[in-house]
């Protein structure tokens, strides 16, 4: 199946990206591509805010034919005006916290901040001599 999605170019800290028909199961940077259907740069410029340049023909042409969008794809062309309907939310992927280690009272309302006690260096030292040899 024929998908259009992003795929990253620039240097290091400067990204851009270039709109791209391809396989979906292609990787990213494989640069297996079939068209490039235009570029995205989402660093800010001087004139407009964020920079979009499509083939608004080519990319109605390719979905015409069965292709399918990324989620990001698919709301800079809802954006641009290329095809009409909702912007789809992504998915943020989040960290599981295990219930034992989250905090009861996340705000903290009610709690002062506890010191910690570093334990001496003599104490530690003198456990370990007092451990029985192995046999």
């Amino acid at each position: 199946m024929l998908t259009i999605r992003l795929i990253r170019i620039g240097k290091k800290n400067a990204s851009s990206f270039r709109i791209v028909l391809i396989e979906k199961k292609a990787a990213p940077q494989s640069g297996k591509f079939l068209e490039v259907l235009g570029h995205y740069n989402p660093r800010l410029s001087a004139k407009n805010g964020k920079e979009i340049n499509l083939k608004e023909d080519r990319i109605k042409y390719w979905l015409s034919q069965g292709a399918q969008t990324s989620k990001t794809v698919h709301n800079l062309l809802v954006k641009k005006g290329v095809i009409k309907g909702p912007k789809i939310k992504k998915n943020i992927k989040t960290k599981k916290v295990p219930m034992q280690d989250r905090d009861p009272d996340p705000e903290g309302v009610g709690k002062k901040p506890e010191k910690k006690e570093k334990p001496d260096k003599k104490e530690t030292k003198e456990k370990k001599v007092d451990k029985p040899p192995k046999v």
